[in-house]
Formats: C-alpha cells, sequence, structure tokens
C-alpha cells in the first residue's frame, strides 16, 4: 500500500519546510509514504526548498494555474506514482500532520473513500468572526447540494481513495474543495469527516484575502457546480416558478375580467402570456441540460476505466 501526501504551492519557500518537517514518513497501514509537491509557477525558490527538505516528487507548473488545476494535476500525478491513497494538505502547515493517520483510517477500514478533515472552526483563535461565519453559511449550502453531512466544506485536509481520486473532476479556477465534495455526493461516494486540529496561523489566506471577492466566488462556483450536476433541478425550479407566476397573473386577470373590469388589465394578459412562455421554454431546457448531463456521465465513466487501463499498463511496464 502506497500512501502519497500532496502539497499545492505557490510561492510557499518560507512556510513549506516548517509544513514538510512535520509530515509522516510512516503511516501505519501503509507500506510506503511519499510527498509530492505541486509547484504552481512559483516565482520563489518553492521548487528548490522542496528539493533540499527531501520532497520525492515535484509537479512543475510552468505558469500559476490556480488552486484547483493545481490540486488536479497532483491528484493525476499521484495516480500515475500508484497512490492507494492521497492526502491533500497545505503548504502553510494550517493543518496538523499528527492528524494524518486519523484521516486515513476510514479508508483503510473500507469504511469511506473521501474523508473530509474538520477544523475546530468555534475555537480557532486566528479565524475572524467574518470568516467563521462564511465556513459556516458555506458548508451548510455544500451539504444542501451534496446530499452530505461535511460539517466543514473548505476544509483543503483530506483524503482519498484510488478509485475516488479516478473519479474526481474540477471544472472551475478557483479552488477545487467545494466541487469536489457536492460532485462525491452526487455520484453516491462514501464521504465522511473526521476531527483535526489546526496549528498557528503562519500568513494571511489567500482565497480570504478579500471578504466580498471570497462570497462572490463562492456564490458563483456553487451556482456553476448546481448547473453542472443538478442540471434538471435547477432549469426545472426556474421554469416552475416562472410559469407558476404567470399562471397567477392569468388567474387575476380573469378574476378581473368575470366581474366586468377586465378592460383594465390587459398588461397582466401580456405579462402572464410572458411568463408562461419563459417558463415554457426553461422547462425544455431542462430537458435538454438533462440529456447532456447523462452524456457528461458516460464520458467520465470512459475517462476512469482509460485511467485504469493505463495507469495498470504503466504498472506492469515497472
Amino acid at each position: 500500500m502506497k500512501l502519497i501526501i500532496q502539497i499545492p504551492c505557490y510561492n510557499e519557500a518560507e512556510t513549506l519546510p516548517i509544513a514538510l518537517a512535520e509530515l509522516p514518513r510512516e503511516v501505519e497501514g501503509f507500506d510506503t509514504v511519499e510527498w509530492l509537491v505541486i509547484n504552481d509557477g512559483s516565482t520563489d525558490n518553492t521548487v528548490e526548498v522542496a528539493k533540499a527538505c527531501g520532497v520525492d516528487h515535484i509537479v512543475d507548473l510552468k505558469h500559476n494555474q490556480g488552486l484547483a488545476k493545481g490540486f488536479m494535476a497532483g491528484i493525476k500525478e499521484c495516480l500515475r506514482l500508484g497512490a492507494d491513497v492521497i492526502v491533500n494538505t497545505d503548504a502553510d502547515n494550517q493543518y496538523e500532520a499528527k492528524d494524518i493517520p486519523k484521516l486515513v483510517k476510514p479508508i483503510l477500514e473500507g469504511k469511506a473513500e473521501y474523508v473530509i478533515g474538520a477544523r475546530p472552526i468555534d475555537t480557532t483563535e486566528h479565524f475572524s468572526t467574518t470568516k467563521k461565519i462564511l465556513q459556516k453559511i458555506g458548508s451548510w449550502v455544500v451539504r444542501k447540494a451534496s446530499r452530505t453531512d461535511i460539517p466543514d466544506a473548505p476544509s483543503g485536509f483530506r483524503a482519498m481513495s484510488r478509485d475516488c481520486a479516478m473519479q474526481l473532476n474540477v471544472y472551475n479556477n478557483y479552488t477545487y474543495t467545494l466541487e469536489t465534495i457536492i460532485q462525491a455526493g452526487q455520484k453516491n461516494m462514501a464521504i465522511t469527516s473526521v476531527p483535526i486540529r489546526t496549528n498557528k496561523d503562519l500568513r494571511p489566506s489567500r482565497l480570504l484575502s478579500s471578504i466580498p471577492n471570497y462570497i462572490k466566488k463562492s456564490v458563483v462556483t456553487i451556482v456553476r457546480i448546481s448547473v453542472v450536476y443538478k442540471s434538471f433541478q435547477f432549469f426545472m425550479t426556474i421554469a416552475a416558478i416562472l410559469f407558476g407566476l404567470g399562471f397567477l397573473l392569468g388567474l387575476r386577470y380573469l378574476y378581473f375580467y368575470f366581474n366586468g373590469d377586465g378592460a383594465g388589465h390587459i398588461q397582466s394578459v401580456i405579462l402572464a402570456g410572458v411568463l408562461m412562455g419563459m417558463g415554457f421554454q426553461t422547462g425544455l431546457i431542462a430537458f435538454i441540460a438533462d440529456l447532456l448531463s447523462v452524456n457528461r456521465k458516460l464520458l467520465e465513466e470512459l475517462r476512469v476505466e482509460q485511467m485504469k487501463m493505463r495507469f495498470e499498463k504503466d504498472k506492469e511496464e515497472k
């Protein structure tokens, strides 16, 4: 059994040695533990620091592509290297590395495929009140969208089995944290969380550098994911609202019409017709989106099968 611990990095030369110094080289249940760093176009000496600290593998992206792309680049390389379980953590040493055995335990016991480390948000001193509130709201929305009970959706401290990692896709460029949980829930993967500890803050969060920007990007991400993974429900809900409003306006006009006052409410008839027409067209879009969703699922299944065949072939050649 091989465990690979991956760390996405962007200009982390100062904090990376601290994070690496805490990582384990032995974890119960695994024959091999390796470290992998994803250099996301760093302009400092992150790569040199990683090599000096004994990192086993480095994925070197020539220009900054964002956290989501870096995460997926690392996952693909871990799979190619034959990882049975992959742990993702941060380069700023936010998460307590001693909790890695706890994080991978549900996977080793066959109880889960995807495990999220839940931080003690309420008692974390360096989290501002605003950040705590945003974390809770974001996690609640993700729980509803993914049909899971993950209490800390934005947590980047997570473990996944090989089969789980093969099925993950990230379509947005902002962050992988929300999308992969919703995706796992929609694919009926066994997903759970375990309580983990955090270390003191070494640097400000780069994802939460601006509260309005964070809210905007998070909302866009969640809406976009909902459209991708729950397209029929998304468009049919809009269709029902539009058609329902038009229908109610139509009933309103009929009420005035049968009371002899219909001539003064022609605008209601026009608006009712427009809204009902829009609702009907949006309903048709819902069915088309559902068909596209079926095609996407088939393509994802083909992708997973191709990856399995390619990785098995690579293993045989080695």
